[in-house]
């Protein structure tokens, strides 16, 4: 008897040990990842109208963005099965946070639009490569802390980040108003800011690597999950997702629909941004908890909340587009954290960072679809724009119900 409580008492001090590392861990790389996201989300919530002063159409825009998108997605399916096979888990992280960090302050040196869509494309292959073997070590934590928890609050901190960045954007474009916000050089000067939280960013990561070298002993026991393969269940719950991707219309778009409306002054628009952001921080962390408590259910809620963005967005004048932010951050959560907690007892242990990249490589695919088709039809009328995204995003919740009912393997 003595015996058996002795090694419960061991067990259980293990699993807390374990879960207080875990914690360390996330919090960790959620710094790393809030001041990455300062840098490019910063830069992306000014680049719309930066592309529009350099002379692009609405249709590169959108081209653009699809284009970029399917990139930063496309590619994790090789990041992930390299970092699988190799085990090279934080060099592919670190390698690849260096690469999307620096290419969006490097945009302060760019006078052609032809040249910023490249370094953004540049920026979206960095976070392609880094993407897959970060979600996998930090599948490893979450084990103990609750996937839906673990998920939420690296992305709240993520969000932190994209919070900040977007409002350092519009304070630096607001000291250069005066004049106007017509000068390339007035987006060049805000873009070089950018290259301070990149610095930290890369700087957080060597202390992350070198804390925790082995991030996949955070997990102690290995998650039911089918060793054969990707199930059925995956497959539609990817499918879902790709459609929520098509209908998700990029922010690159929206700022370009503002600035070309005159829904605000184009220092407030990545104040909008903003907004979008701070209800994805919140809804990670609530909707991260309730995840881990009730499922299914939150997923559906969010992602059904998240549908009808549209219409606030490119029909409303100012509070009602401020309220379509608020309904597109939600959507924004449910994909960087709740649909990451559901995928990720659905995939093989030993196959994490690959099938997070066969994941993200479907989502890039709609996306691309989804993001370009915008572009076009932006061109041709707005209301186009507005169809598209209602359907797509609406078609995609009988999916994810399709997906829930699926049986399970054996």
């Amino acid at each position: 008897m003595a015996t058996s409580e002795a090694t419960a008492v061991k067990a259980v001090s293990a699993k807390t040990v374990a879960g207080g590392s875990a914690l360390v861990f996330v919090l960790m790389v959620g710094t790393s990842s809030f001041f990455a996201d300062w840098t490019y989300e910063g830069g992306r919530s000014i680049v719309g109208p930066f592309l529009q002063i350099l002379g692009s159409s609405a249709a590169w825009v959108g081209i653009a963005a699809g284009a970029g998108e399917f990139l930063g997605y496309a590619l994790r399916f090789v990041s992930g099965y390299f970092a699988d096979r190799t085990h090279a888990y934080w060099k592919i992280t670190i390698g690849g946070y260096v690469v999307q960090l620096f290419a969006m302050p490097a945009l302060a040196f760019v006078g052609q639009w032809q040249l910023a869509i490249l370094l953004w494309f540049v920026e979206r292959i960095g976070k392609a490569v880094k993407n897959p073997p970060r979600d996998a070590m930090l599948s490893y934590a979450t084990k103990e802390l609750g996937r839906g928890w673990g998920y939420g609050l690296h992305e709240a901190m993520d969000q932190a980040g994209a919070f900040a960045g977007p409002l350092l954007m519009a304070g630096a474009l607001a000291l250069r108003a005066n004049g106007g916000l017509d000068s390339v050089a007035d987006y060049q000067w805000a873009f070089s800011l950018l290259f301070i939280p990149a610095t930290i960013c890369v700087a957080m990561l060597v202390v992350a690597r070198v804390k925790f070298p082995s991030p996949h002993e955070l997990e102690s026991k290995t998650p039911k999950a089918s060793i054969q393969g990707l199930d059925r269940r995956f497959w539609l719950y990817t499918l879902a997702s790709g459609l929520i991707a098509a209908g998700y219309a990029d922010f690159a778009l929206m700022a370009f629909h503002f600035h070309a409306t005159d829904v605000v002054p184009d220092q407030w628009i990545p104040v909008l941004f903003s907004v979008g952001i701070g209800t994805d921080i919140v809804v990670a962390l609530i909707g991260g908890r309730l995840f881990d408590r009730i499922g299914f259910p939150i997923l559906l809620a969010t992602f059904g909340a998240s549908a009808v963005f549209a219409p606030f967005v490119f029909f409303g004048a100012l509070p009602l587009v401020i309220a379509g932010m608020v309904l597109w951050g939600i959507g924004r959560a449910a994909q960087d954290s709740i649909i990451k907690a559901a995928l990720v007892d659905l995939i093989p242990h030993e196959r994490r960072a690959y099938g997070f990249g066969v994941f993200s490589l479907a989502f890039g695919i709609f996306w691309f679809i989804g993001s370009a088709a915008m572009g076009v039809l932006y061109d041709q009328g707005v209301a186009l724009v507005v169809a598209f995204s209602l359907v797509t995003s609406i078609v995609a919740l009988p999916v994810f119900w399709i997906a829930k009912r699926a049986p399970a393997p054996a």
